[in-house]
């Protein structure tokens, strides 16, 4: 049976997929702009199944803990997800809690289904949510719930932050005379390197998947992805991921291998979109770049090196700088301390060789320093150990984005 998985053009992420809605209201959580969309609220029709990837940070939301929780029990009936921005309900201790379960009730309550509500936060830390505002706007939101285009862009624009657009992505899997669809929308440009970022992400699937399987596939997703960006090496305390199967295309994932095959190449791709327009979004970035680690002994010896490279400060203001200085990358790839042997490395900025075997091309000077002025430009790196590769999103580091920080 002929398969194909498509990514289509202007996607709406959530209600893109057949049998989920949302709704997007302000709250006023941030106490600053009472006009400003800051709650989401997702819903979709019959069983949900549910699985999610976290922050690995020691200190985690409430909101993380919750999920983990309702996850652990309630992975095949899950009520929907929602998700407030202006206020992480980090560091809040057992009050923030409270505040987490409180909004999952209420949100059950209030869209009149079984299972529990997931919840997410994204936005400072250290301060309690304003719950008036906060249960009001639940129950808006859950009499405003539709499927229609408007509203799934209204969900992607509630949860940004720093953010200066919304990121929504979509995909169709098209098998035999069927089509199924991965859909999702994500938030994220500051404290961005793994494992996660600080990010949220939403992905919904109109097909029927296990929740074993569901969280198998999201996790090979999440590693190749969202797992495989970094903007400024800090890792948050709200991260999570989440995917939800409403099985509203009454067709079994885990029954057909091929289908299976396809809907784990569709959610990577979902993920591959939304991670690459977190990066692109990064607060105050001026370039994108493309960093491809080849020829290590291993995969995890590919990404110790990429990983050195990528959140170096001297080579990320090498790149703001559009100065071609390979020296900082080859010495960041050194300490990674992979056994790394310098006179076989080749180095490529874009197809331009850098380094051949250690030797540096300087003949191509000039058009180092052309390709580096370039918003977005790759860099490749071979290692010549191995098969082994790891790519890897990253950005430079402006002095903008330490003004912008210095302060909330």
């Amino acid at each position: 049976m002929a398969t194909r998985v498509e990514t289509i053009e202007n996607p709406t992420g959530w209600t893109d997929c057949p049998g989920f809605s949302c709704a997007a209201t302000a709250c006023d959580i941030r106490g600053t702009d009472k006009e400003r969309l800051d709650l989401a609220l997702l819903s979709g029709t019959g069983k949900l199944t549910a699985a999610g990837v976290f922050t690995t940070n020691d200190v985690c939301a409430a909101p993380v803990h919750l999920c983990r929780e309702f996850l652990a029990v309630h992975s095949d009936r899950i009520g929907g997800i929602v998700v407030n921005s202006g206020n992480a309900n980090a560091c809040t201790g057992p009050g923030g809690m409270e505040d987490a379960r409180a909004m999952a009730e209420v949100s059950t309550g209030a869209c009149g289904v079984e299972g529990p509500f997931l919840v997410c936060s994204t936005g400072r830390i250290g301060r309690r949510l304003p719950m008036d505002k906060v249960l009001r706007g639940i129950r808006d939101a859950a009499g405003q719930l539709s499927t229609e285009p408007a509203a799934g862009r209204a969900a992607a624009t509630a949860i940004l932050t720093s953010d200066t657009r919304a990121k929504m992505a979509t995909v169709r899997i098209h098998h035999g005379n069927k089509t199924f669809t991965v859909s999702g929308f994500a938030k994220g440009a500051g404290m961005i390197e793994p494992n996660m970022a600080t990010m949220l992400a939403f992905l919904a699937t109109d097909l029927e998947v296990s929740s074993d399987t569901l969280a198998n596939v999201l996790r090979q997703a999440t590693n190749r992805t969202f797992n495989r960006i970094s903007i400024d090496g800090d890792m948050s305390t709200n991260d999570t991921v989440l995917l939800v199967a409403n099985g509203a295309s009454a067709t079994l994932v885990d029954a057909d291998a091929s289908l299976l095959e396809a809907f784990a190449s569709a959610v990577e791709q979902v993920c591959f979109v939304l991670a690459d327009k977190i990066v692109a979004d990064g607060e105050k970035i001026t370039k994108v770049v493309e960093l491809y680690v080849e020829g290590a002994r291993d995969e995890i010896s590919a990404d110790k090196v990429a990983r050195a490279i990528a959140n170096s400060l001297l080579v990320k203001s090498s790149w703001y700088g559009s100065d071609p200085n390979w020296g900082r990358l080859l010495d960041a790839a050194g300490y990674a301390r992979i056994g790394l042997i310098e006179d076989r490395v080749d180095c490529f900025y874009d197809d331009c060789p850098v380094l051949l075997a250690g030797v540096a091309q300087d003949e191509n000077l000039a058009l180092w320093k052309q390709i580096v002025q370039r918003r977005r430009f790759s860099i490749r790196l071979n290692l010549n150990l191995g098969d082994a590769s790891v790519r890897l999103l990253t950005t430079d580091l402006s002095e903008a984005y330490v003004n912008f920080n210095k302060s909330e």
